[in-house]
């Protein structure tokens, strides 16, 4: 819910959830339901399921809202490990398993990720920014590019995407952090 700093209050608006207070749900649906989708549509690559997976972790915060302890993290972060949960289970069901080899594998995650990164810019409706910003990120090198797009649009933490990446933990934290630098250096 809304501060008096204009800041989302997202324990608050889970503890009015737990409440059972509805427009507290109205409230974190508009503040995240876009984001929400996009990072369960990057993960489960069907824009129709990734709607009602979104749908379906709305309920699941509903219902559970009085669960989140905030001594084990964020409440945004509960939140969006609710919907990416339901959307990794969504994908472990109905997965067929696809052998490609590594250079295929990376070429796909790269191509999924800019296409994560523009399905985001539609659903925050950054049309006159997207297009620096696609131009801006496609300057990165396509494994520090990704490393930003994991982490901002995906919601993954540097540990996944270190994981993910095959990669040293320090040198994805100094990826992104470089790969900023360079985002803001390009938009200026």
């Amino acid at each position: 819910m809304p501060t008096t700093a204009g800041e989302f209050d997202y324990e608050a608006t889970l503890a009015a959830c737990a409440r059972g207070e509805r427009n507290a749900l109205h409230a974190l649906y508009t503040q995240e339901g876009a984001r929400l989708l996009g990072v369960v549509r990057r993960i489960v690559r069907d824009r129709a399921l990734a709607e009602d997976i979104v749908h379906d972790a709305c309920v699941n915060i509903w219902t559970h809202a009085a669960a989140f302890d905030p001594t084990r993290g964020s409440a945004r972060g509960w939140i969006y490990s609710v919907a990416r949960h339901l959307a990794l289970n969504a994908v472990r069901d109905g997965q067929r398993e696809l052998v490609v080899d590594d250079d295929t594998a990376a070429a796909l995650d790269a191509r999924a990720s800019v296409d994560a990164w523009h399905d985001m810019a539609d659903a925050f409706a950054w049309q006159a920014s997207a297009g620096r910003i696609a131009h801006c990120l496609e300057q990165l090198e396509p494994v520090r590019r990704n490393c930003v797009l994991h982490a901002y649009v995906d919601g993954f933490s540097h540990g996944e995407i270190a994981r993910r990446l095959d990669a040293p933990l320090g040198t994805v934290k100094a990826w992104i952090k470089r790969s900023l630098a360079a985002l803001r250096e390009c938009m200026a």
